[in-house]
């Protein structure tokens, strides 16, 4: 009878464990899963041309990867969150296109490094990756609850990217910080304001991947979209790529009535983005945070991801 007992609360444990948070059930349950093609185009001129903070002068051109994604897991706090962060990475990829991307247990095999932190040591993680001068401002511009960063070569190629979130900071905290900063370390690396509907707005409170950035994300990594792209060279080529993009989209999500409810709250961790380039064009480093309220732009600099 003990055994038997002890298997029964295992199992109940074990269900609650991977139960969705309720918070995020009700942001699914209620949001908008249709779009016209110019609010798709509006929010990915906004989200994937611009950035919210950068280092080297405001450059308006798509940034992405155009190799396979690797991501090495760098657990420094309680609770381990690896796993979850696995699972959110595998829900990515099953909905992006044309996006290689996976976990990796070799840190010389990847080039995006996700560092998962207690929340009392976010500051001096970035203090210690970024320097004392850098981590300053960043605190000054963004006031940052998680943080990712991205580095661009020359050809605006995506090279190496970086994600700092806190494991302790509340379970919707944490969904929310994790899609977000990882979306972004893929070259969805602005906010605004203005798009009621995503992820990449302060006021927008999601914790999952929603049906709009579904559209962002594929878009951005359609082959006919690419790295160095300006705003009229992509406007040139949307209208081939949109179509497909929608097939893509209704295949991978199930079919339910559109919703003309927008997700509300008030965010819980803030992000932006920060950018930085070198001269050479093997590769460059910057941090990319994600305070979704704050922008800046500033004047060439060098900053390495370590």
């Amino acid at each position: 009878m003990r055994i038997l007992f002890a298997m029964m609360l295992a199992f109940i444990g074990s269900s609650a464990a991977n139960a969705e948070n309720p918070d995020i059930s009700s942001r699914r349950a209620s949001e908008r899963t249709e779009f016209t093609n110019d609010e798709i185009k509006d929010g990915f001129f906004k989200i994937a041309l611009k950035a919210e903070l950068q280092l080297d002068g405001p450059v308006n051109r798509v940034r992405k990867f155009d190799e396979p994604v690797r991501i090495f897991v760098d657990s420094k706090g309680l609770p381990d969150r690896r796993s979850e962060i696995s699972t959110i990475v595998a829900d990515i990829r099953s909905r992006v296109n044309n996006l290689d991307v996976a976990v990796t247990n070799d840190r010389q095999a990847a080039n995006v490094t996700v560092v998962l932190v207690s929340e009392r040591d976010l500051k001096r993680t970035i203090r210690s990756r970024y320097g004392s001068r850098k981590a300053t401002r960043i605190q000054q511009s963004l006031n940052p609850e998680c943080l990712s960063g991205i580095g661009k070569d020359k050809l605006y190629r995506i090279r190496r990217a970086e994600v700092i979130l806190p494991v302790d900071a509340g379970e919707f905290t944490f969904y929310d910080c994790a899609y977000e900063e990882l979306l972004q370390a893929l070259g969805a690396i602005n906010d605004d304001a203005s798009i009621p509907w995503t992820m990449f707005n302060d006021d927008v409170q999601m914790g999952f991947f929603d049906v709009y950035d579904q559209y962002l994300l594929n878009v951005l990594y359609d082959p006919r979209i690419r790295a160095g792209m300006t705003k009229e060279e992509v406007a040139g080529v949307l209208p081939e790529v949109l179509p497909a993009v929608r097939t893509w989209i209704s295949n991978v999500n199930p079919a339910h009535a559109a919703q003309n409810q927008q997700p509300s709250g008030v965010r819980a961790k803030t992000g932006a983005l920060l950018q930085s380039t070198t001269a050479q064009t093997t590769g460059s480093s910057g941090p990319a945070s994600g305070n979704r309220a704050s922008a800046m732009d500033s004047s060439p600099t060098t900053t390495n991801i370590p």
